[in-house]
């Protein structure tokens, strides 16, 4: 018989009801608390019309609350669909009429596209009303349904075809070594998928789960140390900052009972991933490559990519195929297109909502990476297809002069893309969040030891906001839609 979410989280609570369920920023919720708190909030959104089946925009910033709505929407049946509330507000106008929901909760009115709105003010007064109770559990037929702009910009629903059943995601806590009533700390916002997710099969699986309202080093290291962090999340830009802190700083922090340290989300440099294997061990570190589709997946401990440096693993789940321009498979070695595909005759994990996806024959997909695939099957990845900067006739990766630019001590991100020019067709310009002054003189220099002269950017701009947001990502295409428009 498939087990509920929420009849997972309630089992979880009577084995231990005192245990602490979530902790994010300075309030802790018990298991007990946890469960109580979610039903009621289950039972005022029925009282809003939510029932299973149906869908619930979430636009919280991290929080206990938010963490509360995804658990009360499953509750009900019905299906969490999580939308950042730092994007501008045309943006998320898009994505809630994409979404069609039932109930927006924690988005202004005027930005909900007509559904009905609940703040966040009165998700807490649900959350403390006694005189609610707990309706009964369902079993929602999509457990998530969550956003992707990709680099265009352009939203669309990333909407998962498993139930919200506990059978259906345990797999991936056994795949990336979650603990069992650990704790896990989740550093980047729920509003992505891979927080979402680790945040959801985190608290499935009876640990206490720290959110962090927003991602900070110096604070992921405390809060590391205070709790006792066995399996920590982490993209690359996070990894950076936190290496980037006093060495002192950061080696004062007592970092032993750090199981896994989990990263994805973005290509790490090979100086930052060596640099974390010497600090923690290479058993400790652990990376998964795939999308949100999740038509394959491939995962790599630090000890792998020892033998095998720069990949991000084999495929655990799913296949995984290099292709030329003209959609022929290539040798081993040979640098293409990245296809994936679930299985021959496997069902589709997700469906889109607003997009359409790359197919080809034998439900092969491609979401436009470029890699290749080494003779003992592991995958290495270039960087993404329409990041690529055609310069004179070579092709250069953002991806591999970036991670060559942050590997200066007074860079701290730095994003790279295609500028038009009469002579090259392109060339590359660099974007530079700096630590310390760094002359363009003195950039260039330190990029010709690292690669080759025609991929070292012509140009420099110093910027002041970060490049890339809480989750690793950064908008290539709006970064030069500016530049190119100004």
């Amino acid at each position: 018989m498939p087990t509920s979410f929420a009849a997972k989280v309630r089992e979880n609570a009577k084995a231990d009801p005192g245990r602490p369920a979530l902790t994010c920023g300075d309030l802790t919720l018990s298991r007990d608390e946890f469960v109580t708190q979610t039903g009621r909030l289950a039972a005022r959104m029925v009282e809003r019309g939510v029932g299973r089946g149906d869908t619930v925009t979430i636009g919280l910033p991290n929080s206990a609350e938010a963490v509360i709505a995804m658990f009360a929407t499953w509750w009900l049946g019905a299906t969490p669909q999580p939308v950042s509330h730092r994007l501008p507000a045309h943006e998320r106008t898009a994505i809630i009429e994409l979404a069609a929901p039932a109930l927006v909760i924690g988005v202004p009115a005027e930005e909900a596209a007509g559904a009905p709105v609940m703040s966040a003010a009165e998700l807490a007064e649900a959350a403390a009303d006694t005189s609610l109770m707990a309706p009964p559990d369902a079993v929602a037929s999509v457990w998530k349904s969550v956003t992707s702009g990709g680099s265009t910009g352009r939203p669309k629903l990333i909407v998962a075809t498993q139930a919200a059943e506990v059978e259906n995601v345990a797999g991936f806590g056994s795949l990336l070594r979650f603990p069992t009533d650990g704790v896990v700390l989740v550093t980047g916002p729920l509003s992505h998928n891979a927080p979402f997710v680790v945040a959801s099969v985190g608290m499935l699986l009876g640990n206490h789960v720290v959110v962090m309202p927003r991602f900070d080093a110096l604070e992921t290291l405390q809060l590391t140390e205070r709790h006792r962090v066995q399996w920590l999340y982490l993209v690359p830009t996070m990894m950076s900052r936190i290496w980037r802190l006093p060495e002192e700083v950061r080696t004062g922090h007592e970092m032993s009972s750090v199981e896994v340290a989990f990263h994805m989300a973005a290509p790490c440099p090979e100086w930052l991933k060596r640099a974390w294997i010497e600090w923690l061990g290479a058993d400790t570190i652990l990376e998964l490559y795939g999308g949100t589709e999740l038509q394959a997946m491939t995962v790599l401990t630090g000890t792998e990519w020892l033998a095998h440096p720069g990949s991000v693993g084999k495929p655990v789940i799913g296949e995984i195929e290099i292709r030329d321009d003209d959609g022929n498979p290539v040798p081993a070695g040979t640098p293409g297109e990245v296809w994936m595909r679930r299985g021959a005759d496997q069902p589709s994990p997700y469906e889109y909502v607003g997009a359409t996806a790359k197919m080809a024959d034998a439900g092969w997909e491609s979401l436009g990476d470029l890699g290749y695939v080494d003779a003992e099957g592991y995958v290495y990845l270039n960087d993404r297809l329409t990041d690529m900067i055609v310069v004179g006739g070579s092709n250069v990766y953002p991806a591999e002069v970036e991670a060559a630019l942050d590997e200066h001590p007074a860079v701290r991100s730095s994003c790279v893309i295609g500028l038009p020019d009469e002579d090259l067709g392109n060339a590359p310009h660099a974007l530079i969040d700096a630590v310390d002054e760094v002359s363009d003189d003195e950039l260039r220099e330190f990029l010709r030891d690292r690669i080759a002269p025609y991929k070292v950017p012509r140009t420099f701009e110093r910027v002041t906001e970060p490049l890339r947001d809480d989750a690793g990502k950064v908008r290539r295409s709006a970064l030069r839609a500016a530049r190119v428009q100004s």
